[in-house]
């Protein structure tokens, strides 16, 4: 939960920056955008080769050990996790500047307050999703803990869906 709240300050970071004007800026110069979204995609490889490493290094002692210790991550720690994540998302800034302008009314005035209202609402819906993941995930851990296997399945196919959408994101024209 502490990534799911890290993330949604990312993304208030991000709504903060489009409303200043970046957004704009990054949709405007192709080379700013391939920089933010190279930089975005080393984290998500790193992510996802720990990921893999964890998967491949674990033990079935490990596994059962680390699942009924307390997580050794701190809150502080998670949470800068899950706001690096929001915010290395080029993407969700070109898409905040391109979307949000179309649900904008100009004869209702306050352009800037309108498009606050949209992008904290898109906010609001972007965590009650990710807290149903983070809550669906928590009642199938013990699932998921009945066999070792399970978690290295898990733990690689996370770690290589990382790696392929960072790969995505480097490959793709802006």
């Amino acid at each position: 939960m502490w990534i799911v709240l890290g993330n949604a300050l990312g993304g208030l970071v991000l709504l903060a920056l489009v409303l200043a004007g970046l957004g704009a800026i990054v949709a405007a110069s192709a080379e700013l955008f391939v920089a933010i979204k190279v930089v975005g995609a080393c984290y998500l490889f790193w992510l996802g080769f720990s990921a893999l490493r964890a998967a491949r290094s674990s033990s079935v002692n490990e596994t059962f050990a680390a699942a009924d210790a307390p997580d050794r991550t701190s809150w502080a720690r998670s949470v800068r996790q899950g706001l690096l994540i929001g915010v290395a998302n080029p993407k969700s800034i070109v898409s905040l500047m391109a979307v949000l302008p179309q649900f904008v009314d100009h004869s209702r005035g306050n352009l800037v307050l309108q498009m606050l209202v949209l992008g904290l609402a898109g906010g609001v819906v972007q965590t009650v999703i990710e807290t149903t993941w983070v809550c669906a995930a928590g009642s199938m851990r013990n699932w998921f803990l009945g066999k070792t296997r399970r978690i290295r399945v898990l733990k690689a196919s996370g770690g290589i869906a990382m790696i392929a959408f960072a790969s995505k994101l480097v490959i793709e024209s802006p």
